[in-house]
């Protein structure tokens, strides 16, 4: 099968998405033409990496970049945690680079340094603190130029091995190592470009990449076909399969955990701005619940009191028994004191369901190419 009919074959469905409506199929054109517009672009730049035209910086020290094709969604924060601990417990010395979505100030900016957070989300970002939190001791450091923030991490903090967290399209900076993340349940966006579909460069673009690592793939509606497929396109790339493993419930704020196993069976709404709200949804229906609403807010929302509000009424309209959210939007989320009351139950806080990466096949190959890339621990 060619690589053109690998992709027609898996992205049908994606495509066409019921009968749309005259207004529908207009708005369809539009957007259509503006992808067009941006893979002229994506081409352009393209060629000019190709060509030397524009240059690459290299740190002095190797670079492991953590991206994917599609805008947000893959796993790509679970991997850098994932990646960090596995240097880390070899004695290596590691930093964070990442540009800082839904930050609000400019410049090179340290979230973290080797004592521990030292910035709020509304300046660098919620994937930033997520990673502080979660990583106590790694420095993280937020820039657009990631150059730059590698220079800083590299003046303050002497890291062995840098992570460059969503930097596939960062290509401007040299990377030893790219890890390209495919959701397996979404691995094309939708098989279109920026604004159509939610792909950031042709699927060509996985080419680049030293490893394919697959997230979700307990969910995949056909992993035999994609993983053809990612062959038909990067042939002789390591595939590494993984899933989002759920590992811990806790009230939000930090209080009271809960077993795993406390959600099946219970009536849950769950809260969430992400850029793919249905994994979360589907790791709950996974644990046993039922899930009775989802409120679904745009990706890095700051949430505020309205928000919550509209939480707690529709928790209460749903008689939910918990409300359960991520990780990443309990950063965004307001102290728990203001969380109105219940939120579905009395006196009863949000939850916060923590997942981690786990690699369930190629978790040798990976090894390889990360000893490859000053993982072989201090002599």
């Amino acid at each position: 099968m060619s690589l053109g009919a690998a992709l027609r074959s898996y992205s049908l469905g994606a495509m066409q998405a019921g009968q749309p409506t005259p207004g529908q199929r207009a708005w369809r054109l539009v957007l259509t033409a503006a992808a067009a517009g941006y893979r002229a672009g994506v081409g352009v730049r393209a060629w000019a990496f190709a060509s030397g035209l524009r240059g690459v910086r290299r740190l002095p020290c190797p670079v492991i970049c953590v991206g994917n094709l599609t805008v947000g969604g893959s796993g790509k924060t679970p991997c850098t945690i994932a990646l960090a601990r596995w240097f880390r417990a070899r004695g290596r010395a590691v930093g964070i680079l990442l540009r800082g979505y839904g930050g609000r100030e400019s410049g090179v900016r340290v979230a973290a340094d080797d004592r521990g957070v030292s910035a709020r989300w509304e300046s660098v970002g919620d994937e930033a603190i997520l990673l502080a939190r979660r990583l106590p001791g790694v420095p993280v450091v937020v820039g657009a130029d990631r150059f730059r923030a590698g220079q800083e991490a590299l003046r303050r903090f002497r890291p062995d091995v840098l992570l460059l967290d969503d930097g596939f399209q960062h290509r401007q900076l040299h990377r030893d190592l790219d890890l390209v993340m495919v959701d397996a349940t979404d691995p094309f966006g939708g098989g279109w470009l920026l604004p159509r579909g939610r792909l950031r460069e042709p699927v060509v673009g996985l080419r680049r990449a030293h490893a394919v690592i697959l997230s979700r793939t307990d969910q995949a509606p056909d992993l035999a076909s994609l993983r053809r497929c990612l062959e038909q396109i990067v042939p002789g790339a390591p595939q590494i399969l993984t899933r989002h493993r759920p590992s811990r419930l806790a009230d939000l704020g930090g209080g009271e955990e809960h077993p795993l196993e406390w959600l099946a069976g219970r009536r849950i709404l769950a809260v969430c701005g992400i850029a793919n709200p249905g994994g979360l949804h589907r790791t709950l229906t996974d644990l046993g619940a039922m899930l009775v609403g989802t409120a679904v807010f745009p990706d890095h929302h700051p949430y505020g009191p309205a928000d919550l509000l509209r939480v707690d009424r529709m928790a209460r309209e749903g008689r939910a028994e918990l409300v359960v959210t991520t990780e990443k939007d309990a950063i965004r989320m307001p102290a728990p004191q203001a969380v109105p009351h219940g939120a579905g139950t009395p006196g009863r806080p949000m939850l916060v369901l923590q997942v981690e990466l786990e690699v369930t096949e190629g978790a040798e190959s990976l090894e390889r190419l990360l000893m490859g890339c000053g993982g072989g621990g201090r002599g």
